[in-house]
């Protein structure tokens, strides 16, 4: 096994010359300047909890339906992306898991570093394969450092145990913090909201991404009542994802537009930012729009909002199944 002091070296050396390579790659085609960052409206920034860091309060989504977790759509997802920095996106969420996608993003994050928020993740729960993962993510998104590392899609408490034990993934996180390698940690769940909350309890986690919706909270165990709390008594970041339930909720029967579903979400008391994936450079333009407009809206609003979602909430948060 390579040491700390040597794979940190390592790891510093190789992205080094990854980052050249892709900077002179990108150069040949577009310049820093030549990329406006600012939508008509400029997206409204929060601080992300305890981070210290302004964020959009909408991000760009890296699986689901987009071409940035597809094979075979490279050029569909690099304009994606292209796009997303011209409408003044600057966190960009992914993970190893999601396919291609941090290959993708690896292809042009890299001249724009210093201007952006890489987030991506690991599913591995213990301490050596999630440094190896780690490895893996720096090499294929060209970058010396993630800004939010998160442990991907916890779901049991007997994860909780690996993850925070003496080999566990937990400390692959301190040592990657302490080496400069991550700037935050980070958990992530859609699954069960007792998990996501006892691991902030126990783990001073920067961040954590978690299912939010209007119909979450029709749900038997919804997160917005269980981990919200918890995150904002430790002033902890929260970024919410699954907001159109992948579009489900703005079908027919349900929610009328994005301004509802994303305004709902981004109108929780404790929620900082969103992420959503796009199916086109169309509809991303459409979901900045949204978010550039966005006014927060009052209890009424929010209970107007829980109604219209009450007889449909179970097909909208389908993905409360998977672990």
């Amino acid at each position: 096994m390579i040491s700390f002091k040597t794979r940190r070296n390592f790891l510093l050396t190789g992205m080094s010359l990854l980052g050249t390579v892709a900077c002179q790659q990108n150069n040949q085609s577009q310049t820093v300047e030549e990329v406006a960052f600012s939508p008509v409206q400029p997206l409204p920034e929060r601080t992300l909890g305890n981070t210290g860091v302004s964020v959009p309060i909408l991000g760009l989504g890296g699986a689901g339906q987009t071409p940035l977790s597809k094979y075979g759509q490279e050029k569909e997802a690099i304009a994606q992306i292209e796009a997303a920095l011209k409408l003044g996106i600057r966190y960009f969420d992914t993970a190893a898991s999601y396919g291609p996608s941090e290959d993708y993003l690896g292809k042009v994050l890299p001249s724009y570093r210093s201007q952006v928020l890489i987030a991506t993740k690991t599913d591995k729960r213990d301490y050596d394969s999630a440094w190896r993962e780690l490895e893996q993510s720096l090499k294929r998104l060209k970058t010396d450092h993630i800004d939010f590392w998160q442990l991907h899609h916890v779901s049991f408490e007997e994860e909780l145990e690996r993850i925070f034990g003496k080999n566990g993934a937990a400390k692959a996180i301190e040592e990657a913090k302490e080496q400069k390698i991550i700037r935050f940690s980070g958990i992530t769940g859609h699954h069960e909201p007792d998990v996501i909350a006892n691991a902030l309890k126990r783990y001073p986690f920067d961040m954590t991404l978690v299912s939010l919706n209007a119909a979450d909270v029709h749900h038997p165990r919804p997160f917005s009542k269980t981990v919200l709390s918890v995150a904002k008594e430790k002033n902890i970041g929260v970024v919410a994802m699954k907001v159109p339930a992948y579009g489900r909720l703005l079908k027919p029967g349900a929610l009328s537009s994005m301004n509802q579903a994303m305004g709902y979400v981004l109108s929780l008391d404790g929620v900082h930012t969103c992420i959503i994936a796009a199916e086109s450079v169309q509809q991303l333009q459409g979901n900045v729009q949204v978010a550039s407009q966005f006014q927060p809206f009052n209890p009424s609003q929010l209970s107007e909002i829980e109604t219209l979602t009450a007889k449909v909430w179970e097909e909208n948060t389908f993905f409360r199944r998977w672990t």
